[in-house]
């Protein structure tokens, strides 16, 4: 995706959660945006999977 494709948008967060995740993103080579982003993408991954297996169940 092309920062052209991308929205930007106002994040209020917590101070201190905001610097844990600083903290991890650093380990991790990446910015706090690009941490907060790959959070959110990871989250989604695991919740698709739920669904899609809470389905297969049913």
């Amino acid at each position: 995706m092309s920062d052209k494709d991308k929205k930007a948008f106002v994040l209020r967060i917590n101070a201190t959660l905001l610097k844990e995740i600083e903290n991890w993103a650093g380990d991790e080579f990446r910015s706090t945006n690009g941490q907060i982003e790959y959070l959110l993408n990871e989250a989604l991954k695991s919740r698709r999977k739920r669904r899609i297996n809470k389905n297969d169940t049913d």
